[in-house]
């Protein structure tokens, strides 16, 4: 009976397949350690918008409420991102001079242009999206703010952003450190998108503090905030 031998090209193959498989160890591991590594999820992400959008001014010179623009914040689970009307509604294009509807701000006709060119066309302006979570996980943007999450708890002091950036990690882990001891973040409902509000000038009236405020604001509300893989992970 003959023996089988193998190709002569086999031994060649054999080390090609071994470099493959510690490469694609190595790759591994830097994408699911490093990578995904909370340090590394995107913290001071800042794309440029296709108009210059300043919350800075909106928000804190000219103290605009958060709803104004993002209006679904407390009714759904997403943040709409504004429509052209919006904008519109003060940054007419039937203005001149580049100044307002309402003759308050004078504005660079040059920096609208892509406003009035999407009202003019019907189609929606290319706005880049900052905090972006990844498809398989959900987040609830109603649920938060009507528990008395406030805008600042995940998005940072937007009102002082002339460019808004990715304020927080936004890891499971740093989730599931506020889900478990979320109290620090509760504040009266009413002042959730106040973002220069500070607990220790709040008047709280009946309650000592901030941390007797939330344990009873939790109670009244039934507010237990879940860690189970299937709340976030559906």
């Amino acid at each position: 009976m003959k023996r089988f031998l193998f190709p002569r090209w086999v031994n060649p193959f054999l080390g090609v397949l071994g470099l493959a498989i510690v490469g694609g160890g190595v790759y591994a591991a830097a994408m699911g350690g490093l990578v995904t590594d909370p340090q590394t999820l995107n913290v001071g992400y800042q794309p440029t918008q296709p108009v210059p959008f300043s919350h800075a001014i909106h928000a804190g010179q000219l103290k605009m409420d958060c709803r104004y623009c993002h209006n679904t914040v407390f009714d759904a689970a997403h943040a709409a991102v504004p429509p052209t009307a919006t904008c519109v509604n003060c940054h007419s294009p039937a203005a001149e001079n580049g100044q307002t509807a309402l003759g308050a701000v004078h504005t660079d006709k040059a920096s609208l242009a892509p406003i009035h060119e999407s009202w003019k066309t019907g189609r929606s302006v290319a706005w880049k999206r900052i905090h972006n979570l990844p498809e398989f996980v959900y987040f609830n943007h109603a649920a938060h703010v009507n528990s008395g999450v406030s805008c600042v708890s995940c998005h940072g002091r937007i009102d002082q952003m002339e460019v808004v950036y990715q304020h927080e990690q936004l890891s499971m882990a740093w989730c599931i450190t506020c889900h478990r001891n979320p109290n620090e973040h509760l504040r009266p409902v009413e002042f959730v998108t106040k973002l220069d509000w500070k607990a220790e000038d709040h008047d709280w009236g009946e309650f000592a503090d901030q941390a007797e405020f939330a344990k009873a604001h939790r109670e009244e509300h039934n507010i237990n905030p879940q860690v189970h893989c299937a709340v976030c992970h559906r």
